[in-house]
């Protein structure tokens, strides 16, 4: 007599703050079979998001095997955003499971190379109840993050003294709790925390920005955040700032506040997890600043813009991808082989892309005009707290 022989189904996360969506998550994987679940540890999470948890690796271990729906589970003795590999070589599932938030082409090549099967799970409420995420639930810093669009580098010096410009970021609510050293304004994100805890002041938001670069950046300082960092942060909207040469704060400021556009930019725009930084990731070597590639940059961020403004996809898709070719050409430790590949893997759907920060890992950001599979969206911040 044969006996079927139940799958083995293997999911990784933090689970802190245990909530619906957790839930409905670990209850769908269920369904595939015996369903085993990694832990990260405490000081795997606050590597990757920069805080502490609320619950410890001992409680969320307890609360998760509590749940009926759960066979099996352990906290990862790895680290880092694969901290669950060696586990999972170690059981050796059928499938592995994610949400959208969790996937990366790493994971996903990580099951093809040892067989496994790869799922990504939509988040879908139990029956009418609400969508719940650990940030969304967490209230505790909405301060938000930053996207750079284009032209970003001109907020340098030693980058416009070879050519003055236009820089273009875009205020992004937290709605995802972004990785460390990730691109997305992190480290000058904490320093807004520090100055403010939960919320923005409800102050002119340039004079906001102002503080920020100068809390961010002490005196003496040698390697100066980009004022574009501040900027991102505190001014609502989609905005450009025009640096002339040498200046560490822009001259000008131009923001878009007009809700179909914003609508129009967060309909196409995507960003792919990669993988954090690595800690010795140093970008600035082999550098190949000059007056051609600032020129560049800075002609692709006017072309961005013009896109923007008019909500004509090739002229932004244009000057998007043009701006991060001009980036790459003056700081070619950006991109690397591994990243390449990400880009091909979503040639046939995005129209334009770029890295979310210096290179190195952090996200892809991707503009198409197709739906991107398993991939982030954001929220464009438009709340004005300045009254």
């Amino acid at each position: 007599m044969t006996v079927n022989k139940r799958k083995k189904v293997f999911v990784s996360g933090c689970f802190d703050l245990l909530h619906s969506g957790h839930i409905a998550f670990l209850r769908e994987a269920s369904q595939y079979g015996d369903l085993y679940v990694g832990l990260g540890s405490d000081k795997t999470i606050y590597d990757l998001k920069g805080r502490s948890t609320v619950n410890s690796e001992e409680e969320r271990l307890f609360m998760i095997e509590a749940l009926s729906c759960v066979h099996k589970v352990k906290i990862n003795f790895g680290s880092g955003i694969l901290d669950f590999l060696g586990d999972m070589k170690s059981l050796d599932p059928d499938i592995f499971i994610v949400n959208e938030d969790g996937h990366t082409p790493d994971k996903e090549q990580i099951c093809k190379d040892l067989g496994i099967e790869y799922k990504v799970l939509k988040r879908i409420p139990y029956a009418n109840l609400p969508v719940r995420s650990t940030t969304s639930l967490r209230k505790e810093t909405p301060i938000p993050y930053r996207i750079d669009l284009a032209g970003t580098w001109i907020d340098q010096p030693y980058v416009s003294k070879y050519s003055p410009g236009w820089a273009i970021t875009a205020s992004i609510e937290p709605t995802v709790e972004f990785n460390e050293r990730s691109g997305m304004a992190t480290s000058t994100r904490k320093k807004a925390i520090e100055l403010w805890n939960d919320n923005l002041p409800m102050e002119n938001p340039e004079k906001l920005a102002k503080i920020l670069f100068r809390y961010d950046n002490d005196p003496g300082t040698k390697d100066v955040s980009g004022s574009q960092d501040s900027i991102g942060i505190t001014m609502p909207g989609i905005n450009r700032f025009f640096y002339e040469k040498e200046q560490y704060w822009p001259s000008k400021f131009e923001t878009i506040t007009d809700l179909s556009i914003i609508k129009w930019l967060e309909e196409r725009l995507y960003m792919i997890t990669l993988w954090p930084r690595q800690a010795d990731f140093v970008v600035l070597e082999n550098t190949n600043i000059s007056v051609d590639n600032v020129k560049r940059l800075t002609n692709a961020a006017e072309l961005a813009w013009d896109g923007l403004i008019n909500k004509d996809i090739n002229n932004f898709a244009k000057g998007f991808s043009a701006s991060f070719r001009s980036q790459v050409k003056m700081f070619p430790k950006m991109m690397d082989d591994k990243i390449a590949r990400v880009i091909n893997s979503h040639r046939d759907k995005a129209v334009s892309w770029k890295l979310s920060g210096a290179g190195g890992g952090g996200y892809l950001v991707l503009i198409s005009e197709e739906e991107i599979a398993n991939a982030i969206k954001v929220k464009i911040r438009i709340k004005d707290y300045w009254i």
